[in-house]
Formats: C-alpha cells, structure tokens, sequence
C-alpha cells in the first residue's frame, strides 16, 4: 500500500496522460479550424481524434498497470475541454445543432461530470470504469462499453444522419434519453450517498 502512494503521483507524468494532453491539444485545434471552416469533414475529423485517442490512453493506462486517480480526473477534464469546443463549432457551423447540443452539453457537462467524479468518494476505486466495484447499475448505466458508445457518439452521429436525411427528431430523442439516464442515475447516487438505497457491488 505505501508503494502505491509514494509512486502513483509520478503517474501523472506518464505515457498515458501525455496521449491524453495530446490527443486534447489535437482535438481543440481541429476544432478550432473548424470553426474557421465551417466544414462538416473537420468536425468528424475532430471528434475521430478525441474517441480514438480517449480509447487509447485507457487502453495504455491497463496495459502499462498506469492507472491512477490523477489520471482519470485529468482524463474527465479533457474530455469536457474536447466535447465543449467540437459541440461550440458544431453549433455555429450548423445551427440546427443547438437544441439537441444544448441538452447533451448540461447533461454530460453537469450531471455526467458529477457522476464521474463520484468515484473520489470510495478510496481505493481509480476511476469511474471501476465503480462496478461500488454500485453496478450507475456503471452499466454510465460506463460500461455500450453506456459510454452511446454517451457521446450517439448523439454526435445522429447529429449527422440528421443533417443528412432532415430526421431532427433523432438527435434530440437521443439526447433527452441520455439526460434521463443521467438524472436517473444521479438520482441513485445521491440516495446512495444519503443512506436511503444500498449500493450493489459485483465483479466486472
């Protein structure tokens, strides 16, 4: 245990948080070239970058046993900075986009950011893809793979088949239903954190 805690704060300069600063750094120039563009192919471009390097410095993190808490908050504050500014040029190159944008950016800037820094309150859980280890239907709900797919990329690619085909019920269906989630589960975690429900741990 003293191992953990004399060498974990090293871990923040580690490979898997420089992917993480760079794949950000990457993803807000995109973003800003495509505020300055105006071109749908930036944005796609732009999110490509954010996923797959969100994917990578995770998948870095386990396989280099480098995960550590400083790790997951500087992962959950680069996200944010990553979704903030592709969804800010999302919405002046098409304003079509507000609505259902808006409705994504208060339930992941707010209540998504609130449950994922939740696992600060369990010493022990590194980041939120542990929190199975504290309450299983918050993490199914909010962080196993098909939840955290949905997340984010499912409103963002019904944003496109929107712009596309003219569907502009999809994306707002989508980003209503991963409010609801949200709020559902919040709701769960604050009776949790209250004594009013017990928590359900498991294995993954």
């Amino acid at each position: 245990m003293t191992d953990v805690l004399v060498f974990r704060p090293v871990l923040l300069l580690g490979v898997p948080n420089r992917i993480t600063l760079v794949r950000t750094v990457v993803a807000m120039v995109i973003a800003a070239i495509a505020f300055r563009t105006g071109m749908l192919s930036w944005l796609v471009i732009g999110y490509a970058a954010y996923w797959l390097g969100d994917m990578a410095d995770g998948a870095v993190a386990r396989y280099r046993n480098e995960e550590s808490v400083a790790g997951a908050v500087f992962d959950i504050v680069c996200d944010r900075a990553c979704s903030f500014l592709l969804a800010a040029a999302f919405m002046a190159t098409f304003p079509a986009t507000i609505g259902p944008l808006a409705i994504f950016l208060v339930q992941f800037g707010v209540l998504d950011t609130m449950l994922s820094l939740a696992f600060l309150l369990w010493p022990g859980t590194l980041s939120p893809n542990y929190f199975y280890k504290v309450d299983r239907p918050i993490w199914i709900w909010n962080w196993s793979k098909p939840a955290k797919a949905i997340n984010t990329a499912a409103v963002v690619l019904s944003l496109i088949v929107a712009h596309q085909t003219g569907a502009q019920w999809l994306p707002y269906s989508i980003a209503i239903a991963a409010c609801v989630v949200k709020v559902v589960s919040s709701y769960r975690l604050t009776a949790i954190l209250r004594g009013r429900r017990l928590a359900v741990p498991s294995q993954p």
